[in-house]
Parts: C-alpha cells; sequence; structure tokens
C-alpha cells in the first residue's frame, strides 16, 4: 500500500515532467537543423581512456531484481570498455545498494546521491549533471554512461543504458521544423546555454524515470510476495487439518481397540 501510495505521486511527477523535456529537445533539434555551425565541448568525441557511470538504484530491497539488474548491467558496462583500466572508472551510484556493489567490485566511487534516489529534486539532479559536465570539459573523463530503468507502466520498465557525454546531437528531417531563425545575442551564447541546460533536464528525467521504475518493482514484487504467503497459508492450514484429524482418527481407534479387549 506505502508503494501504491508513492507510485501514483512518482508517476504523476514524471507525466507532468516528460512534455516539457520533450519540448526543450525539439527545440534543441530544431536549432540544430537550421544552417548554423554549432561546435559543442560537450559534444567533442575522443579517446575513451577515462570513464564515468552513473547508475540509479534504490536505497533498500523489497524491490525484486531491480537492483540486481542494474548492478548487472553496470558491470557488462565497464567490461565492454577493455581498454579502459578498472582504476580509471568511476561510479557515481544515485541510491545506497549500488554504491555497496560498486565497492564491493573494488571500483572507484564517485559522492554520495543517496538522496537523489530518495527524493529527486532538480537542484540535486542539476548538481550531478554540473559535476559530470565540468569533468569532461577538464578532461577528467572522456565518457559518461547513464544506466536507469526507464518508467513505462506499472507493470513495465525497461533498463536503459544511455550515453550522456559526449551529447549525440540530433537533427530533425529536413522540412520538420522551422530553421530560419534570428538568433541573438549570439548563435556560441545560444548553444553554450542550451546544450547544458537539456543535459541537466536530462538527469532529472532519469531520477524521476528510476524513482517510478523502483516504486512499480516494489509494489510487484510485494504483491507477488502476499499472494505467494497467502498460497503457503492455504497450504499449511489444509496440512494441519489433515494431521489434526489423522490425530482424532487414531485416538478413536485406540478408544474402540481398548473397549474390546
Amino acid at each position: 500500500m506505502v508503494s501504491s501510495a508513492k507510485l501514483r505521486k512518482a508517476e504523476k511527477a514524471v507525466n507532468g515532467y516528460l512534455p516539457y523535456q520533450q519540448e526543450m529537445n525539439r527545440i534543441l533539434r530544431s536549432y540544430l537543423s537550421s544552417d548554423i555551425e554549432v561546435p559543442s565541448i560537450y559534444a567533442q568525441i575522443r579517446d575513451v581512456k577515462r570513464v564515468a557511470v552513473v547508475v540509479f538504484a534504490s536505497n533498500s530491497s523489497l524491490c525484486g531484481s531491480y537492483n540486481a539488474n542494474l548492478i548487472k548491467r553496470m558491470h557488462q558496462s565497464i567490461v565492454m570498455h577493455r581498454d579502459v583500466r578498472k582504476e580509471d572508472v568511476v561510479v557515481f551510484p544515485v541510491g545506497k545498494k549500488v554504491a555497496q556493489a560498486a565497492l564491493k567490485m573494488e571500483l572507484k566511487v564517485a559522492g554520495n546521491f543517496e538522496h537523489l534516489s530518495a527524493t529527486p529534486s532538480f537542484d540535486q539532479a542539476q548538481e550531478l549533471a554540473n559535476t559530470l559536465m565540468n569533468m569532461f570539459v577538464n578532461n577528467e573523463i572522456d565518457r559518461v554512461k547513464v544506466i536507469f530503468y526507464h518508467y513505462e507502466s506499472k507493470g513495465k520498465q525497461i533498463l536503459t543504458v544511455d550515453t550522456f557525454l559526449p551529447i549525440q546531437l540530433e537533427y530533425s528531417q529536413p522540412g520538420e521544423m522551422q530553421t530560419d531563425y534570428i538568433i541573438e545575442p549570439s548563435r556560441e551564447e545560444i548553444i553554450n546555454t542550451l546544450i547544458p541546460m537539456v543535459l541537466r533536464l536530462k538527469i532529472f528525467a532519469s531520477a524521476l524515470d528510476a524513482a517510478a521504475s523502483e516504486h512499480a518493482a516494489r509494489t510487484v514484487a510485494m504483491q507477488t510476495a502476499t499472494e505467494n504467503a497467502d498460497d503457503i497459508l492455504q497450504t499449511l492450514t489444509l496440512q494441519y487439518n489433515k494431521t489434526r484429524q489423522q490425530s482424532i482418527t487414531n485416538e478413536l481407534l485406540d478408544i474402540v481397540g481398548a473397549s474390546f479387549k
């Protein structure tokens, strides 16, 4: 019941935020589709020698295989970068469970983001996004991956691995959007403001998705556990009644046998 109540709140937050994020992405795509050169340091592709992995998990258990699948996918993502040494991988754990798993794997853990998992807020997400962007700009990391569950419905959450940096700039098809812009104050200032804004929104969207998916997974897990407990209770009750009936029958047989003697 508690998870269901939290799920309704988290689902409302996701549905309320999604149109805003989609519109910001549309604006960026439309802007990039115009005849404007928009070089951005956040889109710079370079040799991958240092990797950061942001994993959105939960702070507690009792949510089925939710955390186990995220941790497994984190390990797979790290193994995929064969040219990257283990000591050059940094994990940003959003959630206590993934932080514990990263320490067991002897990975480098950066920061504590348990609060972002428990109650996602834009300020917290912006702080994390700014940290990642600054590290990328300063050449401390060459690629950032984000691993989270994308929430679609109570019964469906999709495990998603997304490249956060370098940002993958998407262009709209010709004729889809307006491209004749009057740009003020300058092209550089627009793109230097728009791309970081989209990146911050992306981290916040991942946090909201993860929170809703966690509560959905916990709701389903608790429903399954309740149904299994009811089945066990029925089985044990039947077994108890059979044992009790057998005991009564044996006592009656002993009484009848003694009367004949």
